[in-house]
């Protein structure tokens, strides 16, 4: 049996086990040699590790890019189409995981769970007092949603279903959702003076680089909060900070960072008023077992040299 030479960064065990009987796997860091690379014939990424072009040119034999995400901003997708090498994604599966995580932020940030957990566990909570850590009322509240894509659409749902009245910005109008789930469409500007909450649900591009920065920020109501389940660079990280210090929004939730993960030392790392993960929006053991599968489905096609299931086209 012929086992194919890929190399991969950072896999877990549960994904190299999936993965060793008919593939040969060289880690990222081993810097491998000029024989080892003309051998390779698959790029798996996994903690998303820059692709470009020079790195391309270390493969001759390379077939395949396959990304465990559905995210490829790292991944220079046309200098690999340039090249004739496919790029595959897993697109879908994580929707539900990610707009679950979503609403998690959301209401962690809007009802003080963070701080609330360390106070229960702490020498002051000798007592019951119903006048701290009075939170925003998220029923009925008007969330406004950045990007209503797969996940967009999902967060959407679970919002309505604590009667939020939601709003919606992309690029281009969507009449099927507004229609079916009943959301109502509104300029950027609109949407970010309006809402109460802000998701932003959108892939990173050139145009949505630094789409929440100052002048952004202060379009927004003084008791709103921004949740980022988007990409770090989405949001300028130096005015998410001065707004939150300076209280001219209420909070942040924010699953991604820019730089991510932050210096141990950020400012931003300082404020009680920001609740960070560290990039969890598709962790659930369902989600990430299908993730791995569509990402050897990719692989196995594209070494192959058949049509990638879960092709990026761009």
């Amino acid at each position: 049996m012929t086992v194919t030479p890929i190399m991969a960064d950072g896999l877990p065990p549960g994904f190299v086990e999936l993965l060793e009987r008919d593939f040969h796997i060289l880690e990222w860091n081993a810097q491998p040699s000029v024989t080892e690379c003309e051998q390779i014939e698959a790029l798996v990424t996994y903690g998303h590790p820059c692709v470009d072009g020079p790195l391309l040119d270390r493969f001759p034999r390379l077939k395949v890019v396959s990304n465990h995400g559905v995210g490829v901003d790292h991944i220079d997708v046309a200098a690999a189409s340039d090249r004739g090498i496919p790029v595959g994604n897993t697109p879908g599966c994580l929707d539900q995981a990610t707009a679950d995580m979503t609403m998690t932020l959301l209401l962690a940030v809007a009802r003080n769970i963070v701080i609330g957990d360390r106070h229960a566990r702490g020498p002051d909570f000798t007592h019951y007092d119903p006048a701290i850590l009075i939170g925003k009322e998220v029923s009925g509240s008007t969330l406004g949603i950045v990007g209503l894509g797969r996940i967009g659409r999902q967060v959407a749902k679970r919002a309505l279903s604590f009667d939020m009245t939601v709003l919606y910005h992309n690029r281009h109008r969507d009449l099927d959702a507004e229609k079916s789930l009943g959301v109502r469409y509104l300029s950027f500007e609109e949407l970010l003076s309006t809402s109460d909450f802000i998701s932003l649900n959108c892939p990173l591009t050139s145009e949505t680089t630094g789409m929440i920065s100052t002048s952004e920020l202060a379009l927004m109501k003084p008791d709103a909060m921004l949740i980022n389940m988007a990409r770090g660079p989405v949001v300028d990280t130096a005015a998410l900070y001065e707004a939150l210090a300076n209280k001219r929004i209420a909070g942040a939730g924010l699953d991604v960072t820019d730089p991510e993960p932050l210096p141990r030392n950020h400012p931003l790392l300082e404020l009680s008023n920001v609740v960070i993960a560290p990039h969890l929006g598709s962790a659930t053991d369902r989600t990430r077992r299908r993730m791995m599968e569509m990402t050897i489905e990719n692989l196995r096609a594209g070494v192959s040299g058949s049509d990638l299931p879960y092709r990026v086209i761009r």
